[in-house]
């Protein structure tokens, strides 16, 4: 919930003025309850009157809702979605690097889409990955990189606390331009797809409820701290990526930090995304589907193609944009409040089924809205 993307949401602010305020906090209050609600659709009663746990993915829950239409359906629908996402979150990271190392070396005459090959030269090493224990060292490292980024920030922010002003946040805002940053927004926060796993090995499933509830208020208060104070620190020039914008002296070391992290985050959603793709394709028997090989093939191939769509489509903030009304909006409000609806709808009382059709529907507009203008935003740029 506090990933490198958090750095995009001052931006946010600059385009969505207090509206994006509200925005942080009602996203937050949504994903934890479609948190809640997803996991849920877990559970079943038993015939003695106590939840059982019958499923144990997203996967199984999205195949439970359409087993009348097809046993395997929507399970495919939310693999697609899943790697779609984790898909979308390597590109953004490879894209960052990009711009990362371009500001860090401005000097140095190469392009911003070069420095993202220099960063996928480095990334090699990913297809070699086997087992998730490898992937959590790294994302230690990367949490305690992630640590020293936003305190730098958030010191320098607080010494230039003399020059903040309320007068820089917008009262009117642009339609579209605040879309956008809707989708900036729910994608800071998603988390779903890695849910019903956490759950399932928490020592105690009981206090499930408690820890989102904690972890989601601590996030909100969080994000709209550092976007609040970077965005009364550098107004109309707040940039895509927040740390653009601090004075040289630090911007070389924070940067090199954000490469360090993005650099360190890239092998989570590559294991998750290459794990997915693998056990699709080889669901058969054939032998050379399940070859040690042909899963190295796999991979290399995934990270190929993301260096070539980041290569394609620079742009941090309007990447992460898409990325959110896209696979953000379906898997963190669009999904859940369907699923809890079709699998939960004799036990729901009149409130419930009103708060999941209205998560839906108001999912489905920010989506549908966030979709065109994010797109429209990319071809006005390649335009």
């Amino acid at each position: 919930l506090q990933g490198i993307f958090v750095l995009g949401l001052p931006y946010a602010l600059l385009h969505s003025g207090y509206s994006g305020l509200f925005l942080i906090i009602l996203a937050a209050a949504l994903c934890c309850h479609t948190g809640k609600i997803l996991i849920a659709c877990l559970y079943e009663e038993s015939d003695e009157g106590q939840l059982v746990r019958v499923r144990d993915t997203y996967e199984e829950v999205a195949n439970a809702c359409c087993k009348k239409l097809s046993p395997n359906l929507g399970g495919i629908v939310v693999s697609v979605t899943q790697v779609m996402e984790l898909i979308m979150t390597c590109i953004l990271y490879l894209v960052v690097s990009g711009n990362l190392l371009s500001h860090s070396f401005p000097s140095v005459p190469v392009t911003e889409r070069t420095w993202s090959v220099v960063a996928f030269v480095t990334l090699l090493p990913c297809v070699f990955i086997k087992t998730l224990k490898t992937v959590s060292k790294l994302s230690q490292l990367c949490s305690l990189v992630h640590f020293i980024i936003i305190l730098v920030v958030m010191t320098y922010c607080l010494t230039q606390i003399h020059q903040w002003s309320w007068a820089k946040f917008r009262l009117s805002i642009e339609f579209e331009d605040f879309l956008v940053s809707v989708g900036v927004i729910i994608f800071s926060y998603t988390s779903q797809i890695f849910l019903p796993t956490l759950e399932g090995n928490m020592k105690n499933p009981g206090e499930f409820r408690c820890m989102l509830n904690w972890t989601h208020f601590l996030a909100c208060v969080l994000k709209t701290t550092f976007a609040l104070a970077a965005f009364l620190t550098w107004g109309e020039d707040t940039k895509e990526v927040i740390t653009d914008n601090l004075p040289s002296f630090l911007q070389t070391l924070v940067n090199l930090c954000l490469l360090t992290k993005a650099l360190l985050s890239y092998p989570l959603p590559f294991f998750a995304a290459t794990e997915i793709l693998h056990v699709g394709i080889s669901r058969g028997n054939h032998p050379n589907y399940r070859s040690p090989l042909f899963a190295l093939a796999v991979r290399g191939s995934f990270l190929l193609f993301t260096l070539l769509l980041a290569t394609f489509i620079p742009h941090f903030a309007l990447l992460m944009g898409l990325t959110g009304s896209v696979t953000g909006a379906a898997m963190t409000f669009l999904l859940p409040s369907l699923f809890h609806l079709k699998l939960k709808w004799r036990k729901l009382s009149f409130l419930e089924k009103c708060a999941d059709i209205s998560v839906f529907v108001l999912g489905f507009l920010c989506s549908l809205a966030g979709i065109v203008c994010s797109i429209k935003g990319l071809l006005e740029v390649f335009g």
